[in-house]
């Protein structure tokens, strides 16, 4: 692989929702022709029914389906057929998990739009275009002083949004970061009243270019009133603002302290009153002694209330990897950031715990009644820029499921996938961090722009755990044993309700979500050289 086109590839993925579509806005729901035959108003099924909201079902962000939940036992599972497929046009990643509340779905599709489905047949109630593409998983709440709800979520030009959740209408819209490589990936996650936005970057790309004056941004967390979409308070992950530090060899001055992004949706601690979040590495010198690392805060006026660094001086940018590393951090880090939620649980004993994976392929839990003290870490994987733990791991009464990816590239001056290289499921115990059980890696055999390495979300629900691969496969496993229970293969062409030519690809970042007997899933992920795609699956139970 040549180095350098690595870095323009990523630059360019990175930059293309800006530079392509920056001057369009929000426009008013518009018509499908998928569009529902009949829309009552509101909710077709009670809120508090079965549902999933947000991205980790929780605001501990467990991945955990309850049974009542999920309407889908093991012995189901293996009875999983495709119901419904509904194409995003002119995509080439479906890379947003889907939200289930009353019956509706709600999802953003990777063309700057967001859609409202009917959940049993796909059908559309609304859609709505976006300044920029939405990534981020969907919360759902009630609009304060009203009957009605909304749904919130971000886009990647760090614009956070609330919509009328039966109508599509938008109701605010506000642009919490003003760097220009600001972006908004991980969920919003919504507690009482306020929405908790978390804030990351490409800078780490466009950092590379020996002209950029490396580098200015900072992480941050931003809690925004859900109701009007006013600011309540903003704390950076990084309580120093950058200053001018030195100049590069042709001349242009550098920045620092920078990083510290915040990729994934923030986890609430409702009897401490505290908010975590999990931080990216540092992107210039010097190293912020809070990236890399679990960061509390307090919810109520965003005071960081303590931090746990895990690797420290870790400074890192895409440019350390190329033929020009003019910007590249002196002694810089593996680029061992987190990009996952930490998960907040109760042991058997009642010790609370934070749990999380990080890319260096090594696993924490932290004690978050002692400041993040270290209870144990354990190594499942090499890791690396692309390999380790990524998205989301997920956790039951017992064990904590973590899928490693360890992609990697063939060797010899190209961007083609390892069909060999990739790092399996692992189950470990909460209390001890011991593996219980691992599924070896499936070999991708002749299937081209393969690899098996698991980067997307895991989810979890009593008896299985699902699982989707960079191959395309979606696999479900016991959680007693790791037996394999089902697989799809996820990457062919699909008939959708919406007409729209469509087709599955490589998994990553966002896992499959389990409702009312029914599962949802995203597949097509078009960048490291994976299979792209525009596709979301909605799978239910058939009798033999």
């Amino acid at each position: 692989m040549r180095r350098r086109d690595l870095i323009a590839i990523i630059a360019c993925i990175v930059a293309f929702p800006l530079a392509a579509h920056a001057q369009q806005q929000a426009s008013p729901a518009s018509t499908d022709i998928s569009k529902c035959a009949h829309n009552p108003d509101g909710f077709p099924h009670r809120l508090d029914g079965p549902q999933w909201n947000g991205w980790g079902a929780d605001i501990n962000n467990s991945r955990f389906q309850p049974a009542a939940m999920a309407g889908l036992t093991p012995e189901q599972v293996p009875r999983l057929k495709l119901k419904w497929a509904f194409g995003f046009p002119g995509a080439s990643a479906a890379n947003a998990q889907p939200t289930i509340v009353g019956g509706l779905l709600f999802v953003g599709g990777g063309d700057r739009k967001v859609y409202a489905l009917d959940a049993k047949s796909g059908c559309t109630r609304w859609t709505l275009a976006t300044e920029a593409v939405v990534r981020t998983a969907i919360s759902v709440g009630p609009i304060s002083g009203t009957d009605q709800f909304a749904v919130f979520f971000g886009d990647v030009r760090a614009n956070a949004y609330a919509v009328n959740a039966t109508t599509g209408a938008l109701l605010w819209k506000i642009k919490v970061e003003d760097h220009p490589a600001a972006r908004i990936v991980g969920a919003p996650t919504l507690y009482s009243g306020v929405l908790y936005v978390p804030v990351s970057s490409f800078e780490e790309a466009t950092g590379s270019q020996p002209s950029y004056q490396c580098c200015t941004f900072r992480g941050s967390v931003v809690a925004l009133d859900s109701a009007s979409g006013r600011q309540v308070w903003k704390a950076y992950t990084i309580p120093e603002a950058p200053r001018p530090t030195k100049q590069n060899v042709i001349g242009t001055q550098l920045y620092g302290p920078s990083g510290a992004a915040v990729w994934s949706a923030p986890t609430i601690d409702v009897q401490r009153q505290a908010l975590y979040v999990a931080t990216g590495n540092s992107y210039s010198n010097p190293a912020a002694d809070t990236s890399d690392a679990i960061l509390a805060f307090d919810l109520a006026t965003g005071r960081m209330l303590w931090h746990r660094q895990v690797t420290a001086n870790d400074s890192y940018i895409v440019g350390c990897l190329g033929a020009d590393p003019t910007n590249c951090p002196e002694d810089h880090g593996p680029d061992s950031d987190f990009g996952q939620s930490p998960v907040l649980v109760s042991l058997g004993n009642g010790q609370r715990v934070l749990a999380v994976g990080q890319k260096s392929g090594v696993v924490y839990t932290l004690d978050p009644d002692q400041e993040g003290k270290i209870l144990w870490q354990t190594r499942i994987g090499k890791g690396g820029p692309l390999g380790g733990i990524m998205w989301g791991s997920a956790v039951d009464e017992k064990r904590l499921y973590v899928a490693n990816s360890d992609l990697r590239f063939l060797p010899g001056g190209t961007m083609s996938l390892d069909p060999a290289a990739g790092g399996g499921l692992f189950a470990l115990d909460l209390a001890t961090g011991k593996v219980s059980w691992q599924v070896a890696p499936v070999p991708c055999g002749d299937r081209s722009q393969c690899s098996p390495a698991l980067s997307a979300a895991v989810t979890v629900i009593p008896g299985v755990v699902f699982s989707g691969a960079v191959s395309g496969y979606l696999r479900a496993y016991a959680t007693a044993d790791a037996r394999l229970l089902w697989e799809i293969d996820t990457a062919r062409n699909y008939a959708t309700v919406n007409g729209v030519s469509a087709n599955g690809g490589a998994m990553d970042g966002p896992g499959p979500t389990i409702v009312e007997g029914m599962l949802y899933v995203a597949s097509g992920y078009a960048q490291w050289s994976g299979l792209p795609g525009n596709v979301l699956l909605a799978f239910e139970v058939r009798n033999p």
